[in-house]
Order: C-alpha cells, then structure tokens, then sequence
C-alpha cells in the first residue's frame, strides 16, 4: 500500500533560541559601518588643524567668533617696595618686682595709690617702725659702753708695757693685758656691726620703690602683720618705660635678620593693634635667641621700644612688622591681577589690540592688595583684575578701570619709612611682606 508523505515545513520550536541572519545581512551592515567611518574621519582631517599655524589661526578664528569678554583692569606702578616679616607679638616688661617686706611688723600706712606710676625711690609703705628704733638705741648703748672697756683695757696694757719694760711686773701678766685689750676691742667691732644692723631695719621699715613703673592693685592692707617669709607681696610694680615685645620669625627667614645684624644695622620694628589697622608705636630690634625651636621651626626675636605714651601694655597681644629689605623700582602689581598656573606665576595683560595676553612675574613679596615684583610686564601696562575665570589667551577684551578701595592697613596707611598712622603712602612707594613660596605661615591677626 503506498503512503503518500506530504512535504511540510518544519515548525517553529518556541524553546528554540533566535535563529542566525544569514550571512548576507551581516556582510551589508559591516560595509556600512565601514563607510560611515570613513566619512567621519574625512571631516575631522578637514577640519582640525594640525599644524602650529593653522592651530593658531582656528584659535583666532574661534576668539573673533566669540564676543569680548567685560573685565577689570588697573595700571602697574614702579616704585619702592619695602619688604617686611609679620609676625605676632607679646608685649613683655624687662623689669617686673613684687614689692615685699624685708622686716616683720604691722603695716602703718599705704603710700601709694593703686595703678598709679611710681619713680624708684618712692616711699610705698611703712611698718611701725618703734621696736626697729628701740633696737638702734639699744645697740648705739652697748657700743658706748664697750667702747669706753676697750679703751680703759688699752690704757692698762700701756701700763703694763712700762712696768714690763722696767722689770716690775712677770712677762704673763703683759699677755693677759694684751689679751684683754684685744677682746674689748672685737666687742667694739661686734657693736658697731649690731648698730649697723639694726639701722637697715629701720631703714626697711619704710618700703620704697625700687625701678620706675606702674604700680598694681594692693594686696595688703593697712594693719594688718606682715612678714619677711611672706609669699604675697604688697604690690607688684612693671616697668613699662622702655619695654620689649617677644615674637617669633619662621627659621626660613633668618639669614636675612643675621644678614643685617652683622652689618650692624638697626631694623625697624612697628607694633600694630589686633585688627591691623592702627599702627601703635615704633621700635628696634634688640636682640635674638641662641636656638631655634625644634617644635615650631621658629626663633624667638626681641624688640625694644620706647613707649613714651604707654601705648603698649603688658602681655599685650600686638602684631609686629620687622623691615628686612627696602627695593627700589621695583613693579607694584595689584594682588588681585596675580596668577598661578603650571607656567609659574603670572598675569593677564590687555594688548592694544583689546585682547588678553598671558605675562609670567618674577614675585618679590606681597602685602595686602599689592604684590611686587621683579620682572614682569612694563610700568604703566594694563592687568586684568577682575573677570579673570572666563579669560583665556588671545582672548578679545572690553575693560573698565577697577575701583580703589580706601583701607587704613599698613600697606596703605604708612610711607614707607617713618610714617604716621591714617597717612597717604609715599607716590610709587608700597609695603609688603616677606614672600615665602613653599611654606606657609600666619601673619597678623
């Protein structure tokens, strides 16, 4: 019997995963690729510039295509800059005495008046003086009275001495004279050491000032006893007429103090108040410490000054300038226009042709809104101040001039030597501090 088998078309497994494209369809989709990345670098190889020129010339291109950029300028100054190191300071007296009793006694009277400026030798108190003069007369007393033994001893040796001389009397009897006299003379010697003592405790009796000072609160007052083992004394009395400020300087900076100091010159030294904004008075360096501090990196400096009109009060807190350099014609650049980038530090000048170019500094020190340096762009040229986050080289420009702020900070306030607090700095003439790349350290409050 024939069986007719009808040929059928597979069925669709459903568990069965996608089925492969044919090999046609993935030859075309590859061609395709291919040219579209043909197309794709054709246009970059047309439109990137390669070399050095055309670089400079689609940079160009670009800057005239974009629109200026609205900045802030200010004009560069020459002119001195005085270099300073700042640091913190702490008014010290060179002189402080706690005024204490050197005898015991009850305290009669307070002579002084509580904060008062007091000269060395000034009566400050008194202690009942009576049992301290009773003790003179007394010991004036026992010397007149060994005073004239003595006397009568020597007269008696003298007598001896003759009757010796003629045989009258034995060679021991002389010695034993001599002997005495001898005696009754350190009995004198004894007394007037007594009397002595007893009139310097009078004299203690009546405290006075030993320095010249202001004088603090009392500590004791009137009637109460008072002895020389005290640890509380009346008063304590600080010298403030001349007086020192301690402050410290990094290590880094000095070689520079060393430097002038063996050429025996005198460093300017200012005080200024906590917020820098009043110059209190002017000093000197004094001297420096023999070691360095391990700890901090810093050495301890000390200054002296005058303080005429106590403007500088004990454990003062102030900040200090020490002068360490004066350069002349040097270039005053506003802080403000000062960049640092993988090129070092530099500035944005404005050409004359309106556009931004890019000028590296040679930085001396900076202070406040000025920096100096030594080489640079030329005086009088154009910085830009502000803005500066959207500038870039070759960049067109449209500049206004940047307002000056008034300030009463020392790198304004003072000329450059000599000047009083609230004055106009010299022309061309700026302070700055001492510029320290790699290291940071604070300076003024």
């Amino acid at each position: 019997m024939d069986v007719n088998v009808e040929a059928r078309e597979p069925r669709h497994n459903r568990y069965a995963g996608p089925q492969p494209a044919p090999q046609s369809t993935k030859s075309g989709w590859r061609w395709v690729w291919v040219v579209v990345l043909l197309v794709a670098g054709l246009v970059a190889y047309r439109l990137y510039p390669w070399s050095p020129a055309e670089q400079a010339g689609a940079t160009a291109n670009a800057s005239r295509r974009r629109p200026p950029v609205a900045i802030e300028v200010s004009h560069i100054r020459q002119g001195a800059f005085s270099q300073y190191l700042s640091a913190i300071g702490t008014v010290t007296p060179f002189k402080t005495v706690v005024v204490k009793s050197r005898v015991d006694g009850q305290l009669m009277r307070v002579a002084f008046r509580e904060g008062q400026m007091v000269k060395a030798g000034q009566l400050l108190a008194i202690i009942d003086p009576r049992p301290y003069q009773a003790a003179l007369d007394q010991a004036k007393g026992q010397l007149l009275r060994d005073r004239a033994t003595a006397a009568e001893a020597k007269l008696d040796l003298q007598r001896d001495q003759a009757l010796y001389a003629s045989h009258v009397i034995p060679k021991q009897q002389l010695d034993v004279q001599q002997a005495t006299a001898e005696a009754d003379q350190g009995t004198v010697l004894a007394d007037r050491a007594m009397l002595d003592n007893a009139q310097v405790n009078l004299l203690y009796s009546r405290i006075t000032a030993p320095l010249t000072g202001r004088i603090g609160l009392r500590l004791i007052d009137p009637g109460n006893i008072i002895h020389a083992t005290d640890t509380q004394g009346l008063a304590i009395i600080t010298q403030l007429q001349p007086i020192a400020v301690l402050f410290n300087i990094p290590e880094d900076d000095l070689p520079k103090v060393l430097s002038d100091l063996r050429q025996g010159q005198t460093l300017p030294v200012e005080a200024w108040d906590r917020d820098f904004t009043t110059k209190l008075a002017d000093g000197e360096l004094l001297t420096l410490d023999n070691q360095i501090d391990q700890t901090t990196g810093t050495i301890r400096l000390k200054a002296r000054f005058a303080n005429t009109h106590n403007e500088l009060f004990p454990d003062q807190f102030v900040n200090i300038r020490l002068l360490v350099a004066t350069h002349q014609n040097t270039l005053l650049i506003p802080s403000a226009a000062v960049q640092h980038g993988s090129q070092g530090t530099f500035v944005y000048v404005v050409t004359p042709q309106k556009t931004a170019k890019v000028t590296t500094i040679k930085v001396l020190g900076s202070q406040g809104d000025f920096t100096a340096a030594s080489s640079g762009p030329p005086a009088s040229a154009l910085v830009v101040t502000g803005n500066l986050d959207r500038l870039y080289p070759g960049a067109k420009v449209t500049y206004q001039m940047a307002k000056v702020s008034g300030t009463s900070k020392p790198d304004f306030a003072t000329q450059t030597t000599g000047g009083a607090a609230g004055a106009a700095p010299a022309a061309g003439a700026w302070q700055g501090a001492s510029h320290r790349p790699g290291r940071s350290h604070h300076h003024g409050a």
